[in-house]
């Protein structure tokens, strides 16, 4: 049933982007329910600020909307909208001052740091202040990495996205992509041992 949906989607994704294109305004209402999540989702990586994540998946789907024209189907939909969400995210945090992926937490990688950590069998007795501190240098170590290793990463590691979809968003071949990763792992590991060199034999 799963896999019928799975292939099913990007057929109803089609008719319901010609029913919007032809001045149904329900058909993209019902596009926007259906991916809201996924780009709240993608949003939060880049910011945690519930007002902030609003306008960003907002201002992604009205630009949706206002270029649906361009939407070549060679790709899903959400490859487009997604490429829309990034873009406007890292925008949002430009004109802010800010560094994109301040805010960006990962369980495996929480958990990684976590074995890393000297003693860390033990578990210690504030364990959750801990974790907050780990997340905290996964945060540190992020903003670090330049814009393109930054981006390649939150797709990969934090959405779990396979490669051709990661090429088809940032507009780049398999090659790069899997370049791009191997790089992007590297200089986080090597600022990760720069910035808190506890880690170094862990990793």
């Amino acid at each position: 049933m799963a896999l019928q949906a799975m292939q099913t989607a990007p057929k109803e994704d089609l008719s319901l982007v010609e029913e919007t294109l032809a001045g149904n305004q329900l058909a993209f209402q019902l596009l926007v329910e259906r991916y809201q999540g996924r780009m709240f989702a993608l949003a939060r990586h880049y910011t945690r600020n519930t007002a902030e994540l609003e306008d960003i998946v907002q201002d992604t789907f009205l630009k949706a909307f206002t270029h649906l024209s361009s939407f070549e189907r060679q790709s899903s939909l959400y490859t487009w909208l997604a490429r829309i969400a990034i873009n406007t995210s890292l925008d949002f945090l430009k004109r802010h001052g800010r560094s994109p992926v301040q805010a960006v937490e990962d369980l495996e990688v929480v958990q990684g740091f976590e074995r890393s950590r000297p003693n860390s069998h033990s578990p210690a007795p504030d364990s959750r202040l801990e974790r907050e501190e780990i997340a905290r240098i996964t945060q540190e170590v992020l903003a670090e990495l330049p814009e393109i290793f930054r981006t390649v990463l939150v797709l990969r590691e934090f959405e779990d996205l396979p490669y051709q979809e990661i090429a088809d968003i940032l507009g780049i071949s398999i090659g790069t992509v899997e370049s791009r990763l191997f790089r992007a792992r590297a200089r986080f590991r090597d600022k990760l041992v720069h910035l808190h060199p506890e880690f170094e034999h862990g990793l």
